[in-house]
């Protein structure tokens, strides 16, 4: 049995799943947009396999008289996506997000034309945004690592 964990961002919350984990999605509802603060949100279903929080409490807001979403209240980072039908977890919450390539689109109604575009842009490095953004260079992430931690965050960010 495959162990997957992840958290939010600051690392006040933090999840662990064990169990084959296939369902992943994208939703392009307004909903979905809105909670997300994105174009669509990457969703992983966890029905059937076993989801435990590890560290700390989300919070959550009711989006619908089905939907309920958790998030971190510190931070912010979407979490959850919770219906009749199962619990979600948001894709990039995951500590490795690339094991979970999506299998379908919902809400395709509210797909953004252009998101089929993305792809196409241009694409460059962080550090090659250095000479407008010079503070790049200097950039110390105070991001939770993907990875367990005994306590976050440590005592010289904290």
């Amino acid at each position: 049995m495959t162990t997957y964990t992840g958290g939010c961002q600051c690392g006040a919350i933090r999840f662990r799943v064990s169990g084959d984990l296939k369902d992943s999605s994208i939703c392009h509802c307004r909903m979905c947009q809105k909670a997300f603060g994105a174009y669509y949100a990457p969703l992983v279903s966890v029905r059937g396999a076993d989801f435990e929080w590890t560290r700390g409490e989300r919070k959550s807001f009711r989006s619908s008289n089905f939907v309920e979403r958790g998030f971190c209240g510190d931070c912010g980072t979407p979490l959850t996506y919770e219906a009749p039908d199962g619990m979600a977890i948001a894709a990039g919450a995951f500590d490795d997000p690339s094991a979970f390539p999506p299998v379908v689109q919902f809400g395709i109604e509210g797909k953004i034309g252009f998101v089929d575009h993305l792809h196409e842009l241009p694409g460059h490095r962080t550090e090659e945004d250095a000479q407008a953004a010079p503070f790049l260079l200097e950039l110390v992430s105070y991001q939770h690592p993907n990875h367990e931690t005994q306590a976050w965050p440590p005592k010289e960010l904290g």
